[in-house]
């Protein structure tokens, strides 16, 4: 099965971002068949920027996405939110990549089930 997880928020400021991600690791934990893709767009590419420093007791979605990408999801950023964000030449979270509305349409086609964040 393939699942689809799109984020459209912020990592910070609301917890869309967070419980997405706690989804998509529950999958990884769980579900050895299930391959987990995670698209992020509009201020959710900011979800992607390297070495985020949160408070202690606070949680880390750069922490989040590694355990992902570690147990095997694909991380996807819509490159044009990422252009108009000003964050296109910037460090990435290792394992994410720029992608297109074409690879996305593409990902939304081929999965099973798609969930929105």
């Amino acid at each position: 099965m393939k699942i689809l997880i799109l984020i459209n928020d912020a990592p910070y400021g609301t917890e869309k971002a967070y419980n997405a991600l706690r989804l998509a690791n529950q999958l990884g934990k769980e579900h050895d068949n299930v391959e987990v893709r995670i698209f992020l767009m509009a201020d959710a590419v900011s979800c992607a920027i390297a070495n985020q420093n949160t408070p202690n007791g606070y949680y880390n979605i750069e922490r989040m996405f590694k355990y992902s990408i570690n147990k095997g999801a694909k991380l996807k950023i819509c490159g044009s939110c990422a252009d108009a964000r000003g964050l296109k030449n910037i460090q990435l979270i290792e394992g994410a990549e720029i992608s297109t509305m074409a690879e996305f349409t593409s990902w939304v086609v081929d999965s099973d089930k798609v969930l929105t964040f």
